[in-house]
């Protein structure tokens, strides 16, 4: 197994680039005491590396990738360096580059750690967290786990063997960290302001959830340059199996906080799909190609690319009545960003986030009383959370709206939300303590998303 060195593409070691002549084999992980070692297989998506802009006293320093040689791979190293090199609280990251295309069967011949990371081409995600499973890997992925029923028919299997072997397989819920999320979730769980969750109506769901996105965007405070299979969906997904992922994750979170839920709590009622198109100017701005590749052709016409992007779905869950929607935009007007929509409906407030222009796209939680239960909502926020979330405020908006004041310090933003989720599951594996319900509710939520694509497909 080559390490790659002395090539475009160099190891880092102590925040400095470096290039080495010769070349090495690694049998094994160098000696630690680090519970942790993390082997990235095909790092294609920058989720890869933001796991690593935090560096942890579980995990060792030294990481290892395995992956095909590219424009994917490079970034991946130069997203790591980036962290290394920062002037403000660096990391301290090492890589160890194995290259070819035989990647997968490198690591799992060698094995010099304990944990796979992966995070890139939906298609074969799945095959790699099988592989990984079978043979003794833990695993932490990106979402989706799965874009397709085959998929989720592997899943199951996978969740099965890791069950057997005692390997902790989990995926990346950072919204679950988002503080306006938490918050609405915490008054949710509140009866004296919030009542008890509705049942709702296809056409006035009690739970909304809707996102949307830009393909062309920065992290980390520079452009974002997407690889070309990403508006492929038979490779990334369509929007009713990516994004719908998190949305999915947070209604089963939030409405049915501890539950172990089944497959049988969802029926679908209807799902849809539509596309957004760019021409051949955003692709190339977006990807850095100058041309569409062959691959993508088959969603070439007039010289723009259809890329199915957008879905929708509404579906009962327990028998509430839930609507998830994620729409891909090429690009935000000036001053804009990504915006996040949710309304939870009780019997007694509605608690609404909102992420656009009038909130300087901050997600901002609102509290509609519906029963004069101001009291206690000033109860709540003043007091009873203050304990957990010291300095939380209420502005009043008009004579039954407020708005929840959120001290700045708990908005950290998307990128910090991964270090979070990673803290969260170095807990879980150090400590065996993941919660009964967890497994299950994964299962639920890769069973809606793929059963929200079969609905699609019947128009």
């Amino acid at each position: 197994m080559n390490i790659l060195k002395n090539t475009a593409l160099v190891a880092l070691a102590a925040g400095i680039l470096f290039s080495c002549e010769n070349k090495e084999t690694v049998t094994e992980a160098s000696e630690t005491k680090a519970e942790i070692t993390i082997m990235s297989l095909d790092p294609g998506h920058f989720h890869a590396g933001l796991i690593h802009k935090s560096m942890y006293p579980q995990v060792d320093s030294t990481v290892y990738v395995f992956a095909p040689e590219g424009p994917e791979l490079k970034d991946y190293m130069n997203r790591l360096s980036g962290y290394n090199n920062r002037e403000e609280d660096p990391t301290a990251w090492s890589l160890q580059v194995s290259t070819g295309e035989d990647y997968l069967d490198q690591m799992i011949s060698t094995k010099p750690g304990n944990v796979m990371m992966v995070a890139g081409k939906n298609d074969r995600k799945i095959d790699y967290i099988s592989a990984a499973i079978s043979n003794g890997i833990n695993v932490y992925a990106d979402k989706p786990l799965v874009i397709n029923k085959d998929g989720f028919k592997k899943l199951l299997h996978a969740f099965d063997e890791a069950s057997q072997k005692d390997l902790l397989l989990y995926d990346i819920m950072t919204e679950r960290f988002e503080i306006s999320t938490i918050l609405q979730k915490e008054l949710s769980m509140d009866a004296a302001v919030f009542g008890e969750l509705e049942k709702g109506t296809p056409e006035n769901p009690a739970i909304t959830k809707e996102s949307v996105h830009h393909f062309f965007k920065y992290v980390s405070g520079n452009p974002l340059v997407r690889p070309d299979w990403f508006f492929d969906t038979d490779i990334e997904g369509t929007g009713i199996v990516d994004v719908t992922t998190h949305l999915v994750d947070l209604i089963q979170w939030e409405a049915f906080p501890g539950v172990t839920l089944d497959t049988t709590d969802v029926e679908m009622q209807s799902a849809k799909l539509w596309s957004t198109d760019l021409d051949l100017e955003q692709f190339k701005l977006v990807t850095g190609k100058a041309e569409f590749p062959d691959f993508l052709q088959k969603n070439v016409s007039d010289g723009k690319l259809s890329v199915n992007s957008n879905g929708e779905m509404n579906y009962t869950l327990k028998g509430v009545h839930s609507k998830v929607s994620v729409i891909w935009n090429f690009q935000a007007p000036e001053g804009a960003a990504d915006t996040h929509y949710s309304m939870m409906r009780g019997t007694k407030a509605n608690l609404i986030i909102q992420q656009g222009a009038d909130e300087n796209y901050v997600a901002t939680l609102y509290v509609e009383l519906l029963d004069g239960q101001d009291d206690s909502l000033a109860s709540l926020v003043k007091e009873k959370l203050q304990g957990r979330f010291p300095g939380l405020d209420l502005e009043k908006i008009t004579d039954n709206k407020y708005k929840v004041i959120i001290p700045e310090k708990y908005h950290n933003g998307h990128e910090a939300h991964f270090a979070q989720v990673t803290e969260k599951y170095l807990e879980y594996f150090a400590n065996k303590n993941m919660p009964d319900w967890e497994v299950p509710n994964m299962i639920v939520k890769y069973f809606t998303t793929t059963e929200a694509l079969e609905k699609a497909k019947e128009k």
